[in-house]
């Protein structure tokens, strides 16, 4: 009788002192996704409008409740990216979301085992992120800036078109936004460098990497007397695009760009992504990593639609007709 007693005492006393255990086991950890941005962090309601954090609550991922975020701002330098990438990494984050090539790049620099999710990369393969668009093979993939280069060039056909008097382009770019993850800078002939010179344009280029380059660079373009402005896509560039677009105009500088975002502020003609849907594209990708799927194995995706976007008040301040073959392809006029 005692033995059976003491027997109940224990198995009873095992419950007890388990069940905390089983509650604890039971609270699941949640995810982290870290960001890794070049940008100023911005105001709570603009980053909860933002059409990466829409489409995750869409697909279930509640900051708070179904995921953690651990959030890192360049604040406007990209040259932060690698100390901020490695706090990531140190935090072990289980996803690394990372806008722009310099950011994917710092990612992949920092970690070949935390899977990365990119958007707007332009040359991900000549980069060293991927080893093909449909297998990319490592711990990284992502939405894609464009399907082809040769998209880089059909906005100065556009250019051409609508200033045709135009001789001499000055190309603005940021040399360190094709450097590989090896290091040094990718070796790519840009289609747009070529494109230039078919369409009789005598190019220029004119490195920008930092918010003090501007200035240099703007009095360098126009002292080399400059008919035209090309604007390559980039992160540092989308923050100051109002500065460009200003620079231009002021300067009577037909100019194009890779984003409607710059025309909406004063550029006179961009053809390219509509970056709003294609971050939420990233945001699937997240999704699919955080339930198991290997970033290796994720196609990257490929733009499937471009935008062109015409400022027709810019272009008669700037005393251009826009051909109406242009007006007619379209999809956003600015009047």
């Amino acid at each position: 009788m005692f033995e059976v007693q003491r027997r109940q005492f224990l198995v009873t006393a095992a419950a007890l002192l388990g069940a905390p255990l089983a509650g604890a086991q039971a609270q699941k950890r949640l995810p982290v996704l870290g960001i890794l941005s070049p940008f100023h962090k911005p105001p709570p309601e603009e980053l909860q409008r933002s059409p990466l954090i829409v489409r995750l609550r869409e697909l279930g991922w509640v900051e708070g409740e179904t995921l953690l975020f651990e959030r890192t701002y360049g604040e406007g330098s990209e040259a932060r990216l690698s100390e901020l990438a490695a706090k990531l990494v140190a935090k072990k984050v289980d996803v690394i979301w990372a806008p722009g090539p310099q950011a994917a790049v710092a990612a992949a620099r920092a970690t070949r085992t935390i899977p990365i999710v990119f958007w707007g990369v332009g040359l991900p393969v000549e980069q060293g992120l991927i080893e093909s668009f449909a297998r990319p093979g490592r711990n990284v993939t992502g939405v894609a800036f464009f399907a082809s280069p040769e998209v880089e060039g059909k906005r100065l056909e556009f250019l051409r078109e609508i200033a045709p008097a135009a001789k001499r382009l000055a190309a603005i770019s940021v040399p360190t936004g094709i450097h590989t993850v090896a290091g040094g800078p990718a070796i790519v002939l840009l289609p747009s460098a070529t494109a230039a010179e078919q369409l009789g344009f005598e190019n220029r280029a004119f490195p920008i990497e930092k918010q003090e380059d501007f200035e240099p660079a703007f009095a360098a373009i126009l002292a080399w007397g400059a008919q035209a402005l090309s604007v390559a896509g980039s992160t540092l560039f989308a923050r100051n695009r109002q500065r460009i677009a200003e620079f231009a105009y002021r300067n009577r500088l037909p100019s194009a760009f890779t984003l409607p975002d710059y025309v909406e502020v004063g550029g006179l003609v961009s053809y390219g992504i509509d970056w709003r849907p294609t971050f939420a594209q990233t945001a699937d990708y997240i999704d699919r990593v955080l339930r198991g799927a290997k970033p290796g194995e994720l196609p990257v995706e490929l733009p499937s639609r471009y935008v062109t976007a015409i400022n027709l008040k810019t272009a008669k301040a700037l005393g251009l007709n826009v051909p109406p073959s242009i007006l007619l392809r379209a999809d956003r006029v600015i009047e």
